[in-house]
């Protein structure tokens, strides 16, 4: 399956990049070198890139629980074999473009991780299995769709307030890219996400 070559590749460039810090920076995203020495390259390698462990061992945790899900998912759908990469790498990349523009200016901003890959294909899910329950804080069982919005909102209140490590604009605009990318390629799973929501509440 695509999600354990992911992983896979994910790991073993990781842990490369903890031993060899020059190849870290040169995988990193960094909006000033990839505009203007046009290293467009960095939009993608950066999610195979992580700053330690418990970094990757989160992202390839979350990506194990529900990438799987929604790799069988994007084939019983027949949404063909660029489909699953595409939500993922387009996440990644999408993710990517508001500090691409942001910190066009700012050289010494560095950000890895595949967080904006992993929102990606955690709110797919979210879109096909509404009710589906997630765990918060890796202990508290919520319904996807209470978990969703709690978690934009938080991405958007720790991005204006937050000055840590974390990207929570890449985690918001992966989410964001993981609910709109499926309807693009099947406009129906709105309508499908829509009579899910009812249901419940008519069940």
């Amino acid at each position: 399956m695509i999600t354990y070559y992911i992983i896979g590749t994910t790991v073993i460039v990781s842990f490369l990049c903890f031993s060899q810090p020059g190849l870290l920076q040169k995988l990193s995203f960094n909006s000033y070198t990839i505009i203007r020495a046009r290293e467009w390259f960095r939009l993608v390698t950066h999610g195979f890139v992580h700053a330690d462990m418990a970094h990757l061992f989160v992202n390839m945790f979350t990506l194990w629980s529900f990438g799987t899900y929604i790799e069988r998912f994007f084939t019983a759908l027949g949404l063909g074999v660029w489909g699953y990469p595409g939500l993922y790498f387009g996440g990644m990349i999408f993710a990517s473009l508001y500090d691409l523009v942001k910190q066009r200016n700012n050289f010494t901003y560095h950000s890895v991780g595949a967080s904006g890959a992993v929102s990606a294909i955690l709110f797919a899910y979210i879109l096909f299995n509404p009710w589906g329950l997630i765990l918060l804080f890796a202990i508290i069982p919520v319904p996807g769709i209470i978990f969703g919005v709690l978690y934009l909102i938080y991405c958007q209140y720790m991005a204006r307030h937050s000055s840590g490590r974390v990207n929570h604009n890449a985690h918001f605009y992966g989410a964001v890219f993981g609910l709109v990318f499926p309807v693009l390629l099947r406009p129906s799973l709105f309508a499908g996400f829509i009579e899910k929501l009812f249901f419940f509440f008519n069940g």
